[in-house]
């Protein structure tokens, strides 16, 4: 589909959504080199209605992703930088005394968007990283007894170094199971890294995706109709057990102290019917389940002490765990 910015211009119908989002991935690239695996998450998550955890070190692009992806989406979006002093009023928003009415009215906080850039969100108090509860669950704000609808679509992309650099507070169970999917954003490969370098050398500005050429593909209409798509795509009875045979292997492995919930398990069931109709098909194979299992995953689970000293990793014991459990014909 040719950029356009007239949300007019998108048709809305099924077909021309999947090739709308197909092309974020060509459009993204303009501005981030690589992490075509953290670009397809964002769109899952957007056809789930979830919300996404970029996990990786500093400097790895993670911002421009999100900022790149709302832009090719044409959706509002706000940054906040998580720091130890942030209130959870200053995510939601309050009410304020107006003098010349004398009385109080909403300030909205920047929760109020599409997209909400969580910049480290683990350098925040748990009493501030749980603001973010309501509105991911509810896609609501209460203030004063008040609820306030959230717009609608609406992701939280939330960034976090890894927990064991000073100065972070791991989020709470609770909090991680809200994120349908956590992606890994690794250190890119030497041949990546050096087309960074050149486009910088040419004048890249990450800070004017319009001038790196970055366009609309798809609008709120594309969305829509994805998702009305998605919610048509089939699945087996035998994907069904097989995501629950799946699931209920965490919870008997020696490894975890913590297994993969009901809620899990229905987001995986979720993320791989978006895969599914992705990528071009409106019936889930195991392959699909597969393909999502460790973003959809990874961060539902707990690792017992005694194994993370072994070497132990989530993502080890989810790989370990597909290789066992039988796969439906």
């Amino acid at each position: 589909m040719a950029p356009t910015t007239d949300n007019a211009g998108y048709a809305g119908d099924a077909g021309t959504a999947r090739s709308s989002l197909e092309a974020l991935r060509a459009e993204i690239a303009k501005a981030v080199v690589g992490q075509d695996p953290a670009v397809t998450g964002l769109v899952v998550a957007l056809l789930c209605r979830g919300h996404v955890l970029l996990e990786g070190v500093p400097g790895v692009a993670k911002t421009l992703l999100v900022r790149a992806l709302a832009s090719a989406l044409e959706l509002d979006t706000k940054r906040v930088q998580f720091t130890p002093d942030l209130m959870p009023s200053d995510i939601t928003g309050s009410l304020v005394y107006d003098a010349r009415t004398a009385e109080f009215s909403f300030q909205p906080g920047p929760v109020f968007t599409n997209l909400l850039l969580a910049d480290e969100i683990n350098r925040t108090p748990p009493k501030t990283q749980s603001s973010l509860l309501e509105a991911m669950e509810e896609r609501q704000v209460t203030v004063d007894g008040t609820p306030r609808p959230l717009p609608e679509p609406f992701l939280v992309a939330a960034t976090q170094n890894p927990v064991e650099y000073e100065g972070t507070y791991p989020l709470p169970e609770a909090q991680l199971d809200r994120f349908l999917l956590k992606l890994t954003i690794p250190l890119p490969p030497r041949q990546d890294e050096i087309d960074v370098l050149t486009r910088h050398a040419e004048g890249f500005n990450p800070r004017d995706l319009r001038a790196a050429g970055v366009r609309p593909v798809a609008g709120p209409a594309d969305l829509e109709a994805a998702r009305a798509a998605v919610a048509k795509t089939s699945v087996s009875p035998e994907i069904t057990g097989y995501v629950v045979d799946i699931c209920r292997a965490t919870r008997e492995s020696p490894s975890l102290t913590l297994g993969v919930s009901p809620r899990g398990a229905t987001a995986l069931l979720a993320t791989a019917r978006a895969w599914a109709w992705l990528t071009g098909r409106d019936y889930v194979i195991p392959d699909d389940v597969k393909a999502l299992a460790l973003p959809t995953l990874r961060h539902r689970i707990q690792l017992r002490p005694e194994a993370e000293m072994e070497g132990v990793t989530a993502d080890s014991v989810i790989n370990a765990i597909l290789a066992h459990v039988p796969v439906p014909r």
